[in-house]
């Protein structure tokens, strides 16, 4: 069986996440360790401990949602060693992704989604903007909303669930036209604001800078870019130019699900806190097999899977 690693994104994180792998194994606490020193403040005691309101914060929630996600994908390589016909993650789950490749190190994935995160945020409160789940729509009617509202598509999850975003108003008014069109649901999300959209360029224009002077090399495995929804290429300039229009441009989760399938990809198995790109992808395709890693029960529960 043919098996995918995907990283989890930005919503999933929760007080306690990677507490049981550190705990256990001394390797792992190092790993928290050296997350607390690149960073400069105990990100390890808030991935423990919380508080929520702390880690929900976009600057501390994208580097703790990867370090308890990288923890877990080498306690299972530890336990038992799998290869992959490839990785992809969503949003910042692809920086996940690309660090389990090799395109960059732990300690450069670290201080980027730090600089991610807290680029976002302050694109966040420089407008008031959000996010709204739409449930159920036809393609036409996606297509309605978006020219009622003047949102635009921010994550497609799968076929019959997408994601908008917009300005504050327009977020009203697309839950106004998809009552009018009929649409199943339409759900307004709790986000900072309107993340993968034009509202996110300035965060993009500080993350160049800083991309600038972090060294990315070839994949060393096939990484699924959330942009285009195929392999990213082997050149480290062309992936670093990619994730940047990443963070302005559409997610399209169920592009990456298929284009892992073309790669003969059977079986999708989850690394960090939840696991709701694992119901995403049986969203897509319930004949695919999934598995997650978020705790010891559920790493267990893998290790006998695989």
């Amino acid at each position: 069986m043919s098996n995918c690693c995907i990283f989890a994104g930005q919503g999933a994180q929760v007080p306690g996440m990677g507490k049981d792998f550190a705990e256990s194994d001394p390797e792992m606490m190092r790993l928290f360790d050296t997350a607390n020193a690149v960073l400069g403040f105990d990100i390890r005691k808030i991935c423990f401990e919380g508080p929520a309101e702390e880690l929900t914060k976009s600057n501390v929630c994208q580097p703790a949602i990867f370090v308890t996600s990288y923890a877990a994908y080498l306690s299972l390589q530890k336990k038992r060693p799998t290869e992959f016909a490839c990785a992809a993650g969503l949003s910042l789950g692809e920086w996940g992704a690309l660090c389990a490749a090799g395109v960059l190190d732990f300690d450069s994935t670290l201080k980027v989604l730090e600089a991610r995160g807290r680029f976002m945020q302050e694109a966040c409160e420089a407008t008031p903007s959000g996010m709204i789940a739409i449930i159920g729509a036809t393609p036409d009617q996606l297509k309605a909303v978006c020219e009622k509202s003047g949102c635009t598509v921010a994550n497609v999850n799968s076929a019959a669930q997408q994601v908008l975003s917009g300005a504050k108003d327009a977020i009203a008014a697309a839950a106004a036209a998809a009552k009018e069109l009929g649409i199943k649901r339409a759900i307004p999300l709790a986000t900072a604001g309107a993340f993968h959209s034009p509202f996110m360029a300035p965060a993009r224009e500080k993350l160049a800078k800083v991309l600038e002077s972090v060294e990315f090399k070839a994949p060393g495995m096939p990484v699924l870019s959330n942009v285009t929804g195929r392999p990213h290429s082997s050149d480290a300039g062309a992936i670093k130019a990619m994730m940047l229009e990443q963070v302005t441009s559409t997610t399209n989760w169920a592009a990456d699900v298929a284009a892992a399938k073309e790669l003969g990809v059977t079986r999708f198995v989850e690394f960090g806190p939840g696991k709701v790109l694992s119901g995403l992808v049986k969203k897509i395709d319930a004949t695919l097999e999934t598995a997650n890693v978020s705790d010891l029960a559920t790493l267990e529960a893998t290790v006998a899977a695989l």
